[in-house]
C-alpha cells in the first residue's frame, strides 16, 4: 500500500473557492469518482472526486476552509501497483502535482450567450431571444432532468429554466432576459449537445432597451473540465412548481445543492425546494435529504392523504365564539396517531353479547370480605383476563397477528394480556405475562402495580410491549357497549362496559342477575364471523361459572 495525495484541481479565475461539503470520512473505501468533497466559488459549485480507489486515510480540509489550486485535499491509502488510468477516461482526474505535473486545463469561456442574443429577431414592437446551451465541454450523454417553467410564463433574467445532468454533475440553464416564456425546446429526458436551442422569449419593447447583458454565465463556465458540466449555485429567481398534491408552491431561491445531493434526492424522490438545509448559507447536504425522508415516513397516518381520503375541512371557528388551542400530551398525540394507523389498516367487525356474571360477583364479594388480598379490594377484571386467556387458549387464531403479506397467520404460544389504563396523560396500555399461568390473587396484585406505574409515568418499556390481546374495561364509566379499536397487530380486543342488574327471565318469573356487557372487536382478514360468536361464546360461559377457569 502507498499513499496518493488528492489536491485541488485549477479553477480558473475564481476567487474565495470555499469548502461547502465533506462527502466522506476518514477510513472510508472510496471508489474512482466518487465525490471527496464540494467546493464553491462566487459563481458555481463543483465536486472533487477521487481519482484513484483506495481508503481515506485523512481529510486535510474543513468546512468553510478557503483553498485553491494545488491544496491538498485528501491523503488516499492505495494498493502501490495501481495506476491513473487517465487515458480513455473522458475527462482528467485531479492528482498531486509531483504525480501529475501538468494542471488541469480550464474550459474556455464561451460567448455563446451573446450569440443567443445576437440570434434575437424583431417582430413589430417586441423582441425574441433564443436560450441555447453553452459549451458543455468534453462530456457525454448530458439529459434534461427537470423543465422548471411552463409556456406562457413570465421569467426573470437568472431564473432558472431547465436542469440538466450528465455522468459527472448537474447544472441549472438559466434565463439571459426577462420576458415571457414563448416556447419550450426541450422536455424531460431529452439528450442534449452544445448550443442546443432550449426555449425562445418574447421580450416587450418596454423592457428590451433596458436589458442588462448577461456575463455571469461565461464566468461561471470557467471550471475544470472535470466538471464543465458543474451546476451554478441555485440562486434562482422566484417560480412556481407543482407539488404531489397539485397545489402551487414558491420555490424561490432556496434550492441550493451540490451536484451530489441533487443525485441523492432524485435517487429518493425528493423535492429538494421542500428540504431545509443545514450547511453554510444554508446549503442542503446529504444528511438533510435523508433527515427529510425519515421525517416522511414517520408522519402520522392522519396527514397521510395517499390513501384517497378526503380531508376534513376546518373553518375558523373563532368566527363563531371564542376559542382556545390547546396542545396534546406527546402521549395523546402519539395514541391518536396509533388509532388512526390501527383503523385505517384493520378490518374491524364488532361484535356484542351479555355475560351473566351474577355467581363471579357473589364470589368476588366473598373474597373481600375474607379480605383474601389483605387491603386491596379484587374487581371483576382479573377474573375477565383470566376467563380471556382461557378462551384464547381454545381459540388460537385471536391470539395471533396476519403477516402483512396476507399470505400467513402468526400464531402466539405465548398469552400476555394488555390492559388499557387511564392516566391524565391519556391511554396506556401495560402488559400482564402469561396470564393462563398465574392465578387470580397474582393477576390483581400485578394490576394494581402495573396500573399505578402508568399513573405515576414508571413504566418500562418491557411492561408495554409484547401483549398479543387486549381488553379496555370501561368499568362504572361505560354504558351498555362500545366499539373498540384494535391495538394492531394484534387481530382482537375485547371491550368491557359497565355492570349492570337487569331482571332475567327464569321460566317462571325474572330475577334480578348482574349482567356484563362484552364488546369484542377482531380483524375480519384473520377472524369470521362463525369464529368471533363462538370465541364470544366460549368466553361468556367461563365468566358465567368461574369453576370453568380452573379446567
Amino acid at each position: 500500500m502507498s499513499d496518493f495525495n488528492v489536491v485541488i484541481p485549477d479553477v480558473g479565475e475564481a476567487q474565495d473557492v470555499e469548502v461547502i461539503e465533506i462527502c466522506v470520512e476518514i477510513g472510508q473505501q472510496v471508489e474512482i469518482d466518487d465525490a471527496l468533497l464540494v467546493i464553491e466559488s462566487d459563481k458555481a459549485s463543483m465536486e472533487v472526486p477521487s481519482p484513484r480507489a483506495g481508503k481515506v486515510k485523512s481529510i486535510d480540509v474543513k468546512l468553510g476552509d478557503i483553498i485553491d489550486t494545488g491544496d491538498l485535499v485528501a491523503v488516499l491509502e492505495v494498493a502501490a501497483t495501481e495506476e491513473v488510468e487517465a487515458e480513455g477516461s473522458d475527462v482528467p482526474v485531479a492528482v498531486d502535482a509531483r504525480d501529475d505535473p501538468a494542471p488541469v486545463k480550464p474550459a474556455e469561456p464561451t460567448d455563446e450567450i451573446e450569440r443567443a442574443a445576437q440570434a434575437a429577431t424583431v417582430d413589430g414592437h417586441d423582441e425574441r431571444f433564443e436560450i441555447r446551451l453553452p459549451e458543455l465541454g468534453d462530456v457525454e450523454d448530458v439529459e434534461v432532468i427537470e423543465v422548471l417553467v411552463e409556456v406562457g410564463q413570465n421569467v426573470s433574467t437568472e431564473q432558472a429554466l431547465i436542469v440538466l445532468e450528465s455522468d459527472k454533475a448537474t447544472m441549472e440553464i438559466p434565463s439571459t432576459v426577462a420576458g415571457i416564456l414563448e416556447s419550450l425546446e426541450v422536455a424531460v429526458g431529452d439528450k442534449v449537445v452544445d448550443h442546443t436551442l432550449v426555449a425562445t422569449i418574447r421580450v416587450p419593447a418596454a423592457h428590451s432597451e433596458t436589458r442588462a447583458p448577461r456575463q455571469a454565465t461565461t464566468e461561471t463556465l470557467a471550471v475544470p473540465e472535470r466538471v464543465a458540466a458543474s451546476e451554478p449555485s441555485a440562486q434562482v429567481g422566484a417560480e412556481q412548481l407543482s407539488t404531489q398534491d397539485g397545489t402551487a408552491r414558491n420555490r424561490g431561491s432556496s434550492v441550493y445543492a451540490g451536484p451530489a445531493v441533487r443525485r441523492l434526492a432524485r435517487e429518493l424522490g425528493v423535492d429538494l425546494a421542500l428540504v431545509e438545509g443545514s450547511g453554510v448559507r444554508g446549503r442542503i447536504v446529504k444528511d438533510d435529504v435523508k433527515l427529510h425522508v425519515k421525517t416522511a415516513m414517520l408522519k402520522p397516518a392522519l396527514a397521510d392523504t395517499s390513501s384517497g381520503f378526503p380531508e376534513v375541512e376546518y373553518p375558523d371557528f373563532s368566527r363563531f365564539g371564542e376559542t382556545e388551542e390547546v396542545p396534546l400530551t406527546r402521549m395523546q398525540s402519539r395514541g391518536a396517531e396509533n388509532l388512526v394507523r390501527s383503523w385505517l389498516n384493520v378490518v374491524h367487525v364488532t361484535q356484542h353479547d351479555e355475560a351473566d356474571v351474577t355467581e363471579l360477583e357473589e364470589f368476588r364479594v366473598e373474597l373481600n370480605e375474607q379480605r383474601q388480598l389483605g387491603d386491596q379490594r379484587l374487581t371483576a377484571l382479573p377474573f375477565i383476563l383470566k376467563a380471556c386467556a382461557s378462551t384464547l387458549r381454545e381459540h388460537p387464531r385471536f391470539n395471533a397477528s396476519i403477516n402483512p403479506t396476507l399470505k400467513t397467520l402468526i400464531l402466539k404460544k405465548y398469552i400476555h394480556v394488555g390492559v388499557a389504563v387511564d392516566t391524565s396523560e391519556g391511554l396506556v396500555v401495560p402488559v400482564i405475562r402469561d396470564v393462563l399461568d398465574k392465578g387470580l390473587r397474582d393477576i390483581a396484585t400485578e394490576l394494581e402495580a402495573l396500573s399505578t406505574a402508568a399513573r405515576e409515568k414508571k413504566l418500562t418499556p418491557d411492561q408495554i410491549s409484547g401483549a398479543s390481546f387486549t381488553v379496555s374495561s370501561l368499568g362504572r364509566i361505560g354504558g351498555t357497549g362500545f366499539t373498540p379499536i384494535i391495538n394492531a397487530p394484534e387481530v382482537a380486543i375485547l371491550g368491557v362496559a359497565r355492570l349492570a342488574t337487569n331482571p332475567v327471565w327464569d321460566g317462571s318469573t325474572f330475577e334480578p342477575r348482574k349482567i356484563l356487557p362484552l364488546s369484542l372487536s377482531y380483524d375480519h382478514r384473520a377472524i369470521n364471523g362463525a369464529e368471533g360468536g363462538r370465541f364470544m361464546q366460549s368466553l361468556v360461559e367461563k365468566l358465567g361459572d368461574v369453576r370453568r377457569l380452573i379446567l
